[in-house]
């Protein structure tokens, strides 16, 4: 995708406990329109239309993405896609590590035999959080297949995961955050007052 030209930096926010936060813009939200039009028109082509195609958007990123892919292909297709949305909290390998959101629930359209299950997420990292949604699925039945559509891939895999369907390939470091939304995708960093001062200094800081 031919995205808009990636605009400096932000002025950093004030020092909050000694870091400074920069901000650097890289998709507007026509960019992010574009993208999943033509992610939305890869899924039907892929799979020769939509019959038995479920769409399933991974708490809590994915699931808006999921909904404006769904709205996106009731444009041209006469019968769009049913739309859940899968917590994988309690499936993930490092759940002593991250926090669980008690809020969540999965929402899952019946049952998942026979179907195309399209897993819809905003950003792919390390793939932990997809080999989960995997396992989470199988309490829904034995999909005939599993695709992946991602509206960032970000890099830094840890796991032999790749999407099917992808916004924008987006390389980043370790050490950077990216949010993302229907208005755009931003990637932030966080650094320390040496680090602005020296800034060959925080390369070393990717983990």
């Amino acid at each position: 995708m031919a995205g808009a030209p990636e605009h400096p930096p932000r002025n950093p926010t004030p020092p909050d406990r000694g870091l400074f936060s920069a901000r650097t813009r890289v998709m507007e939200a026509g960019d992010v329109a574009r993208a999943l039009r033509r992610m939305a028109h890869e899924i039907a082509e892929r799979n020769h239309g939509l019959e038995g195609v479920v769409l399933v958007g991974l708490v809590t990123g994915g699931v808006l993405l999921a909904e404006q892919l769904a709205l996106v292909l009731s444009e041209f297709e006469p019968s769009p896609p049913p739309v859940g949305r899968l917590d994988v909290s309690f499936y993930r390998d490092d759940i002593s590590l991250r926090r669980v959101l008690p809020h969540a629930v999965t929402e899952i359209p019946g049952d998942l035999t026979d179907r195309v299950v399209v897993l819809v997420d905003d950003v792919l990292f390390t793939g932990r959080t997809v080999r989960a949604a995997l396992d989470a699925l199988n309490d829904h039945g034995r999909p005939r297949a599993v695709q992946l559509a991602v509206l960032v891939d970000r890099g830094h895999r840890e796991l032999p995961i790749r999407p099917d369907y992808v916004g924008k390939n987006l390389p980043t470091r370790r050490d950077e955050d990216v949010k993302v939304g229907l208005d755009g995708v931003e990637i932030l960093r966080q650094f320390s007052a040496n680090d602005a001062a020296d800034p060959g200094s925080s390369e070393s800081g990717a983990s």
